[in-house]
Parts: C-alpha cells; structure tokens; sequence
C-alpha cells in the first residue's frame, strides 16, 4: 500500500503496522479534483460503505476512489478492517489497496483501477462484448483458487475471505481475475482452526455449515468458491426463482444433477461447445466435493488450486503457475486476529445474506 494515515481511536487498539505514509500521495486522493469534485458521471458503483468514483492521482494514475458513508460502528469496522486486511497482501490476484485517509472528516480508500467489470456480469450478462470461453474460465477459476489458497496457507497469517462470490471477482484489462471486497474478512491465529462469529455472507453462497454452527472456518471459502465455480460451468445465477423450489439454490441443483448423472444437461452452451468432457467432468467433481455438507470433507483450497493447474495442463494451454515468491506479505505486529463481530457484508458492493442477488455489482468502466 502506498500511504495511509489513520488515527488511534479509529483502529479502536488493534495492534496493527501499517506502512509509512506518503502524505504527498494522499493529498493527491483527497483533493475533490481527483473525482472531479465527485462528479456523478465518474461514480462507479455505490454499496453499503458508500460511493466508488473512478479518479486520477496528481501523477496521472487512474485509481477507484471509495468514499464512506459511515452509519454506525459496525460499519467503521469493516471500512478499517479492509485496511488492516489488504494492508498485508501483495498478490497479483487480489486488489491492491494504494493507500487510505482515515484522519479526515470523510473516510477515503484508494484501490487500483480493474477496467473490465466482475465475473459475475461476464457469466451472466448476455449483452458482455467478449464471452468467456471455456479456456478463459479454467484460468479465471485457477487464479482465484490460487489468491485464496495463498490467503488460507501461505500468509504468514491466515485469512478467511468470508464473502467469495462472482461479484467480488473483478477482472483487469487482460481478464485476469482480482479478489476485492475484503470488508468482513479476518485474520486468524496460525494455531486457530475456526472462528465463532456471527453468520456473513451472501445467500447462494453461503456455507450451510458455517450457518448453522456459527463456525467460520477455511472450508467456508471453500464452499463459496465451489458455488462461483458451478456459475463458470452452467451460467447460471446462485438463486434463481425460474428453477423449481427444490432447486432454487444452484448448489443444490448442481448436486441433484450430479447424483441424477445429467450433469451435462445443465452446463453453459459455450462450456460444452469449447471444453473437452473430461476436463469439464473433472472440475464438475472438483465443484461436487467443495459443495459438501461436511466440510472435513471439502479440500482445501491449495487442493483445489492444484488440481485447477492440473486441469489447465491436460488442456493443453501453457498454464501460468502461482509463482508465490513473486508474491508479498506484509506481516502485522502479533496481537489479537481482528475482532470478528462487524454486522453485514458491505464493500465494493453490498450484497448481505438478507439481500436479493439480483443487485447490480460495482462495474469499474
């Protein structure tokens, strides 16, 4: 991150090294001539923590501009804790945080630019100029998978996405997939195997497990992806009301399809036309074992990376492999894991468990 000031009382006494800032940077992200005096013709999407406007720094970088709005503290947590979070992650696969300015009367984030919109409205806007072919899912499915398995195990602090969906997966110029939205997330202890919390997420996504028992553990990420991972085979949404009641849920339709062996029946016209069987029959069953009930018996995500690379390579494609040394962690003083008690999930676009799917996401046009 390139600079971010930030006050005592805002980070309420969590232990947290931020990197020094860069005061000259941040005047550059707070002048109101960065958005154009926040003109709504540069506002790129608007969710619960506020507006998004596309800007441009002193130095002439395009940046996204997330300016707060700030209703009670529950709220003020999750806008610091994506700070603390994306603070301490370097990764080509996730989106970088350029700085922040939370000593100012509006609180202000300042992220990359991704030009290219979400996966979700590549898989489920028809209107998209370019379609994604089979080759362009199984790479876009292997990178996410890798940025989460690098966040589960090889961070030197874990961390719990809590929210993977289509929608906080944007993609840049070259289509390459960017984990965003890391509001309620959280860091964990290395000892540490779950987290009690209250139940976040999003409603077709959502680990039944982990809503049950109030239990966050890696395997909920695990869950979630199997779902975005169903969405890039059939090209359908996770909740659906034109599919029967018992199938509302894409999980569920996805796994009575598999244990009813017509799994071929609801996969994407562009999946079945491009991808070969097996490969397609193989991450059909990858999917399968993350969407299990039970989650000891989901893989991990650095299991599912894996055999995603796998998958590429019997595809024929010259697969680009997780290089993680070219990745960096920013370790965070020892102390506490962040507190897990934020209220709902509201980042690049607000999407809660008690909201429709149907809700546009934040587009970066």
């Amino acid at each position: 991150m390139a600079g971010c000031c930030y006050s005592n009382s805002c980070l309420q006494g969590k232990r947290v090294m931020l990197r020094k800032p860069n005061y000259s940077l941040q005047r550059s992200w707070t002048r109101p001539q960065a958005t154009d005096h926040y003109n709504e013709d540069r506002i790129l999407g608007q969710g619960g923590q506020g507006t998004v406007y596309k800007g441009m720094l002193t130095d002439g970088r395009i940046v996204a501009i997330k300016k707060s709005k700030i209703e009670n503290e529950s709220k003020l947590e999750q806008f610091i804790n994506e700070v603390v979070i994306l603070s301490q992650i370097n990764h080509r696969n996730v989106v970088k945080l350029h700085g922040c300015c939370l000593e100012t009367e509006v609180l202000m984030l300042v992220y990359e630019f991704i030009p290219n919109g979400t996966l979700f409205e590549y898989i489920h806007d028809e209107h998209v100029e370019l379609p994604l072919t089979w080759d362009m899912r199984l790479r876009i499915a292997a990178e996410i998978a890798g940025a989460l398995s690098y966040l589960h195990s090889a961070a030197s602090v874990p961390i719990y996405h809590r929210d993977i969906k289509s929608t906080n997966i944007l993609l840049d110029e070259k289509y390459r997939a960017k984990v965003a939205d890391f509001g309620t997330s959280r860091s964990i202890s290395v000892d540490q195997t779950h987290l009690t919390t209250r139940v976040m997420g999003t409603f077709g996504y959502l680990d039944p497990e982990y809503f049950q028992s109030n239990q966050l553990t890696e395997k909920s990420d695990v869950y979630s992806f199997g779902v975005v991972l169903v969405e890039l085979l059939t090209g359908q949404r996770p909740i659906s009301s034109t599919r029967s009641e018992e199938a509302r849920s894409l999980a569920t339709h996805f796994l009575l399809a598999m244990a009813e062996n017509r799994v071929f029946d609801i996969i994407d016209a562009r999946v079945a036309k491009d991808g070969g069987k097996e490969e397609i029959w193989g991450v059909a069953n990858l999917a399968k074992r993350c969407l299990n009930l039970d989650g000891r018996r989901r893989p991990t995500m650095k299991e599912v990376a894996m055999e995603l690379e796998g998958l590429r390579m019997s595809n024929g494609e010259a697969t680009i492999q997780q290089d993680y040394e070219e990745v960096e962690y920013v370790a965070a003083e020892p102390g506490e894991p962040w507190d897990a008690t934020a209220t709902s999930t509201q980042s690049f676009v607000n999407h809660s468990a008690s909201s429709s799917i149907d809700i546009h996401p934040l587009l970066y046009r």
